[in-house]
């Protein structure tokens, strides 16, 4: 890992709100994220709300970066523009947070095992989980629910952290914090208590990183969709999308 000045340069990359943004820059301004230099926020969205908040709270207008996928040609183009913005800061690691356009393989490429996502869900690397396309938002916390409900055993969901490889949300996970479902949850009720445990384990990740660990990889050792459970799980994937198109 290439450390400048004893400090780990992070690319904060958002669509939204910017939450998990937040509770970066709140650790770092408390120093619990001692060595973490929050050195660049990319927006995909120019009225993303993240980019407000961040100069609220004293961050830079000059370290932000609106980069708007439907801009660019082709996603090489789209990528060079993000990796343009992060090589003026020198940045040594991207964290995706709550970014929805696809990372393209050009900034993955060169940031390698540098560059990690969170994920409201449970994932399983590179086998079946409530990841992949229009699977994000409150589209993933109702596919949990539809699939926990007709399962037919205890299931719990997890708020989860993992490397971005050209697989979407098929990257080995680094960090996962299990949350139980209970019986009057919603997608919206589920959410709110999913999202404080994805900040948890965003900055986690940053300190182990910053520290100079190897983040651990988590392995399951039984796979998190049994064999039988596949079909039942693309229909709740369907139901999640249908749902929450948007995310």
């Amino acid at each position: 890992m290439n450390m400048k000045n004893g400090s780990l340069n992070i690319a904060v990359c958002i669509s939204g709100g910017g939450t998990t943004m937040k509770e970066i820059l709140r650790a770092c301004k408390s120093r619990f994220l001692l060595h973490v230099n929050p050195a660049l926020v990319i927006s995909s969205k120019p009225d993303a709300g993240g980019i407000v908040k961040a100069m609220e709270m004293g961050f830079p207008e000059k370290d932000t970066a609106v980069i708007v996928r439907k801009e660019f040609e082709n996603p090489d183009a789209f990528g060079e523009a993000i990796l343009r913005e992060c090589r003026l800061r020198n940045v040594d690691l991207v964290a995706q947070c709550g970014f929805t356009p696809t990372m393209p393989p050009n900034v993955i490429a060169e940031y390698r095992k540098m560059i990690f996502n969170q994920h409201p869900g449970p994932l399983d690397g590179a086998r079946p989980g409530f990841g992949g396309k229009g699977m994000r938002g409150l589209a993933v916390h109702h596919a949990v629910l539809h699939f926990a409900q007709r399962v037919g055993r205890s299931f719990m969901t997890e708020a989860t952290v993992h490397r971005v490889t050209d697989e979407v949300d098929g990257g080995a996970i680094l960090g996962n914090r299990l949350v139980q479902i209970w019986k009057d949850d919603d997608a919206e009720k589920l959410a709110v208590r999913v999202l404080p445990y994805e900040h948890n384990l965003v900055v986690e990740t940053l300190l182990r990183f910053s520290e100079m660990r190897e983040p651990r990889e988590i392995h399951r050792g039984s796979p998190l969709i049994e064999p039988g459970e596949e079909a039942l799980l693309e229909e709740a994937i369907a139901a999640g999308v249908a749902a929450f198109p948007n995310g």
